[in-house]
């Protein structure tokens, strides 16, 4: 089955729809989103995309990411998504939103309006290895050490998100 993607303009406002990998082939802006779960412990739960996806393959980036279909709010996409990637089903709650565009050696381009979701589980992951080749659970001081120390080994939109908008990934009680 083809997935498609809600195109928007710079405004956010709807223009239509297009199959995933002609918009990421073409580069227009659409809709996306990057779930960060947290434990009681204030880990994030990180994730290694399998290594056989069509961008970004074996690198690590946050929970769970990816695309509302058309019609689909953004809190239901991401707990879908949350459910096919790592089998965790929780509450999530948006708590910003940025837009990000950025080219891959494959020459397709990342050029999303990215929603930023946030949660909290004590679940183990049942990662689905279509989708995932490993995860862990780690501090998000630890995060940015890592990155500094081999940025190569996590996803460009993570990076951003951990080097821009770190504060604002803070869960407030």
């Amino acid at each position: 089955m083809k997935e498609e993607v809600i195109l928007i303009n710079e405004a956010n406002e709807v223009i239509g729809q297009m199959e995933k990998m002609e918009a990421h082939q073409k580069g227009l802006l659409h809709r996306a989103f990057s779930v960060f779960l947290f434990n009681e412990k204030g880990e994030w739960l990180l994730q290694k995309r399998a290594s056989s996806k069509y961008h970004s393959p074996g690198l690590w980036t946050n929970s769970c990411c990816g695309h509302p279909r058309p019609g689909e709010d953004i809190v239901s996409a991401a707990q879908r998504r949350l459910n096919e990637e790592l089998g965790i089903h929780t509450t999530l709650q948006v708590q910003f939103e940025f837009q990000y565009q950025t080219n891959f050696d494959n020459l397709l381009v990342e050029n999303e309006w990215d929603y930023v979701l946030i949660g909290t589980t004590e679940l183990l992951p049942l990662a689905n290895p279509d989708e995932v080749d490993d995860w862990k659970w780690i501090r998000p001081e630890a995060v940015q050490e890592q990155i500094q120390l081999n940025p190569d080994q996590f996803t460009y939109w993570f990076k951003h998100i951990v080097n821009h908008h770190l504060k604002q990934l803070i869960i407030t009680s």
